[in-house]
């Protein structure tokens, strides 16, 4: 199982310590020192889980714009975007605990503007969290238009991590971050996206296409 370079330190520190607990649980008195040997153990394979970063077949069409992160869509709707222009498809993906972490970028281009916005820390499913929690707002100029999306942290997930640069060129499907814990991601995108996805639909990161500019 491949580990997201994203949480590389966390999970050498969290081993270290699971190692001692479990360790230690075989000196302690029975049966409450087997009982924090497996609290150890399974607190490790938990962390493993979480920073998981598994192979992805990128999609390949070039008109497909794919989803930047794993989840369930929770909103879509029609809005007049100050970046991307009137008409453009507000797309919604509410990433839990037990959902793929890292992020990816949903159509190449390049990186017009980072914007990092601190805020409160709402449950990511509350749509208020896309205008009042902390996040980390991203725009780029693409082939079809201006492109806006935004990382999200929520009421556990309290950690984005963005390595993007202004100026950077990227490609679709690239890793560029993830949201610790789960959060949502929102996208929106320009008139000149044919939207397909619809609410409700589960999305793999790199995977699934919201729609096409062609």
């Amino acid at each position: 199982m491949r580990i997201s370079p994203y949480g590389a330190s966390s999970v050498i520190t969290t081993a270290v310590f699971c190692t001692l607990f479990f360790i230690a649980g075989f000196f302690l008195p029975q049966p409450g020192g087997g009982a924090i040997s497996v609290a150890g153990l399974l607190f490790l394979l938990f962390t493993l889980f979480f920073y998981r970063d598994p192979m992805r077949e990128i999609r390949a069409e070039p008109g497909a714009v794919i989803a930047p992160a794993d989840g369930k869509i929770v909103l879509k709707q029609s809005v007049d975007h100050p970046v991307t222009g009137n008409g453009s498809t507000l797309v919604s993906i509410f990433m839990s605990p037990f959902n793929v972490h890292v992020n990816r970028i949903p159509i190449s281009g390049r990186v017009l503007d980072l914007n990092y916005v601190p805020g409160k820390y709402l449950m990511a499913f509350d749509h208020r969290s896309m205008t009042d929690n902390e996040r980390m707002e991203i725009t780029l100029e693409t082939a079809a238009g201006t492109v806006w999306f935004c990382q999200v942290s929520g009421f556990v997930a309290r950690r984005i991590v963005c390595e993007l640069k202004p100026g950077q060129e990227v490609t679709k499907g690239n890793l560029f971050g993830m949201i610790k814990l789960g959060s949502r991601v929102d996208i929106v995108l320009p008139p000149s996206v044919q939207v397909t996805a619809s609410v409700g639909m589960k999305t793999v990161g790199g995977t699934t296409s919201l729609g096409s500019t062609h």
